[in-house]
């Protein structure tokens, strides 16, 4: 018998499946261990065949199968296909998906724990075996009781190893081994018996159809209990359920929410795990002993059987679109799963994406809306400040008057309050007001900031780190200015705003360690009065009854992205942010500051209006041929040698600009630099195309064709479909 074997290596060249001769025992989705050239490397069988159109002679055998059942399932090898096929990934790097790292080349192996059962003895018979000055050997032997079980390095370490092991040869110690569990810490949480309302009930029932339901529901409304109700329904017809969520900040307070109500069924998937815990929880789903997966977007490829459920929570955000090799898209994923299980994929958010809305609204997806709190209270009030006027009355702080007032309040009455500021940092930029020269990072086409606590600036492309400037190094000047606040800065002018209540900070920066996610909000949710300042971090799905203010400090901020989907990102965000307040029985208000308050798009948030906010944007979208009525697709060219990345990038301009052209399919063509013209000294030039949606299934193709014969090596070439970053 033969099979077909893919190896896992890292190269084009070699992304293909190789023949080789097989065991009988083999079996399809095993990982292997294969001879390639001088090499003996890992790969997996995605094929076995009685027939090779290679000769006999020339085929090498399997050396050796290197786990007792197959790792990827049947329906992982038909997903690897599928994310093929659509996206044009290379074989191995979706099977890499589909394992946690630390299982490949033997990285990670089970944590054993050793056991010793004492067996009954004769104390006098067991002296005379033992030598007088034998010390550890007699405390031993006062210590243990037959009958019992101890753990052996317990023992060791009391005792000595040599002690416990003459008691094994003596026969008195039976060993045993366990498998010792690497568990990600959740904060113990008290499940609340919640009774759903009618409105709640009738969704639940609706969402038994095995299609893509879009629950619409404002922040509040109870949408996590109807999952969780739904996650019960399935457990109970014998089947798991898979619940993703776009951040690992979310990930503790949902995970504590879901191991209270299900108990040890639970396993935790995300990037933030250590390569053992991970390894762990991705065998307890493989063996069945967890039934429900909670995790951010790796999550949707748990090696779960029989699912009877798929839950994507805050569906619009951005992290659900992989930005890195190999690019996917997880509804995508998520679709694909449900149709193979036959299963419901129940999308929610209260503000969905507005191609998720369209389809909902076309009949693609099924509709089913909850407009009020599920506590029957209305939703905070927004107050807008003109931020000009301020400046007009002498307020050049980062704070409006209104705001320092409600926060003041905020504290005198023990309440809790966010302040969202959507930059890390103590100021997002250093500048010279002499001559006009900015602090840059050599390796990157970027903006350094400036971060006070290390007193350094820092690339947020590539990390890399500078000292921080008192003089221009360009024309000597001392007139140093700091640009844009990030939350460094408003944490710190809090502290002394308010210095006896506690300020906490969320961001990329105070979160790096294992755990901090989980910290930060725990040490929140106990702390009365207190600030939490944070980026989107802080923006979404959090359920903190004691926050009755939050501050938008910077409103514009994205706004001003050269990106079509601006007001839509904005809109969303605010109206997450907003969505922090006023969710117990307190009530909630939201200060948001701006320059631009007459903008439609915090007209709309104000009033929670998300349907008007749609009907202007469709409008604006169809008429600009924007998605969803069309493809934005992006080329990303990038290398180390210019000359190299310009000259693959003109040659696959001209392909397309011949296509473009002939075909009115095309909507645009044109080749530049990336707004971020080099990320870790790796120069960078793109290529955006719009395709019409009758187009874009056969252009698409001469789209990777001509990326794939225009390639050349040290220049990477990565094709990206409605890009959630154009930079």
């Amino acid at each position: 018998m033969f099979a077909e074997v893919i190896v896992d290596i890292k190269n084009s060249e070699v992304d293909k499946v190789f023949d080789y001769l097989v065991p009988q025992t083999a079996v399809v989705g095993q990982r292997v261990l294969v001879p390639f050239g001088p090499r003996k490397i890992e790969g997996y069988i995605v094929k076995l065949k009685e027939k090779s159109d290679v000769a006999v002679d020339k085929i090498k055998s399997i050396i050796s199968l290197l786990d007792d059942e197959p790792l990827i399932l049947p329906e992982m090898l038909l997903l690897s296909d599928f994310m093929i096929k659509k996206n044009h990934l290379k074989r191995v790097d979706t099977l890499r998906l589909f394992l946690p790292s630390g299982i490949r080349q033997e990285k990670i192996k089970p944590l054993l724990k050793e056991y010793v059962f004492v067996k009954d003895f004769n104390k006098d018979e067991v002296l005379t075996k033992i030598r007088k000055n034998s010390f550890n050997q007699l405390k031993l032997l006062e210590f243990v009781e037959p009958q019992k079980e101890y753990e052996k390095s317990e023992l060791n370490k009391m005792f000595g190893a040599s002690a416990v092991e003459k008691f094994v040869q003596m026969g008195i110690f039976l060993k045993d081994v366990e498998r010792k569990l690497r568990t990600p810490d959740v904060k113990q949480k008290d499940d609340k018996v919640v009774v759903l309302n009618e409105a709640q009930k009738q969704i639940l029932e609706k969402i038994k159809e095995p299609k893509v339901h879009l629950i619409f529901g404002v922040t509040g409304s109870g949408k996590t209990e109807i999952y969780m109700h739904s996650i019960k329904r399935c457990l109970n017809e014998g089947k798991t359920a898979i619940m993703l969520v776009p951040e690992i900040g979310l990930t503790p307070q949902v995970s504590a929410l879901f191991k209270a109500r299900f108990g040890g069924i639970v396993a935790i998937l995300h990037s933030g795990l250590s390569m053992g815990e991970r390894y762990d929880e991705w065998q307890r789903i493989r063996s069945g002993d967890a039934k429900i997966v909670v995790g951010a977007r790796s999550a949707i490829f748990a090696p779960l059987k029989n699912i009877g459920i798929i839950i994507i929570d805050e569906e619009h955000d951005g992290s659900y679109k992989s930005d890195s090799n190999p690019r996917f898209y997880t509804h995508d994923i998520a679709e694909f799963r449900a149709k193979y299980n036959n299963c419901p994929l129940v999308l929610g958010s209260a503000t969905p994406s507005i191609d998720s809305y369209y389809k909902a609204k076309t009949g693609e997806y099924e509709l089913h809306e909850l407009l009020v709190r599920a506590n029957q209270k209305e939703m905070p009030k927004v107050q807008i400040v003109d931020m000009k006027q301020e400046l007009l009355a002498g307020n050049s702080s980062m704070f409006s008057r209104q705001l320092q007032s409600d926060l003041a309040q905020c504290i005198n009455s023990k309440n809790q309050s966010m302040l969202f500021c959507n930059r890390r940092g103590f100021a997002s930029y250093m500048v010279c007001k002499q001559c006009g020269w900015t602090a840059k990072c050599e390796d990157c086409d970027a903006t350094l900031v400036y971060h006070k606590e290390d007193n350094l600036l820092k690339c947020h492309f590539c990390n890399r780190r500078y000292k921080a400037i008192t003089n221009c190094p360009n024309c000597g000047s001392n007139y140093i200015k700091m640009g844009t606040i990030g939350t460094q800065k408003v944490a710190e002018e809090l502290k002394k705003m308010f210095p006896n209540v506690k300020v906490l900070r969320m961001d990329f920066d105070t979160t790096s360690k294992k755990s901090a996610h989980a910290e930060i909000l725990e040490e929140f949710s106990k702390t009365k009065p207190c600030i939490l300042v944070g980026t989107q971090m802080i923006a979404k799905g959090h359920d903190f009854p004691n926050v009755t203010l939050v501050g938008i400090i910077e409103a514009d901020m994205s706004m001003h992205y050269s990106d079509f989907r601006s007001s839509e990102r904005t809109f969303q965000l605010l109206t997450q942010v907003a969505g922090r307040a006023g969710r117990a029985d307190k009530t909630g208000k939201i200060v948001l500051q701006t320059y631009m308050p007459h903008n439609y798009v915090y007209r709309y948030m104000a009033n929670y209006d998300y349907k008007s906010f749609f009907e202007k944007e469709i409008n604006v979208r169809e008429v600009s041929k924007f998605p969803p009525f069309a493809y934005i697709v992006r080329v990303l060219i990038s290398g180390e040698n210019l000359a190299n990345v310009q000259l693959v990038t003109a040659n696959i301009h001209t392909d397309l600009k011949n296509i473009y052209e002939k075909n009115q399919e095309i909507l645009f063509c044109q080749a530049m630099k990336s707004p971020v013209s080099k990320i870790q000294n790796k120069h960078r030039y793109q290529i955006i195309l719009r395709l019409s949606q009758k187009g874009f299934t056969n252009l698409i193709d001469l789209v990777y064709n001509s990326c794939e014969v225009n390639s050349k090596q040290g220049v990477s070439v990565f094709v990206e479909i409605n890009p959630n970053n154009m930079s």
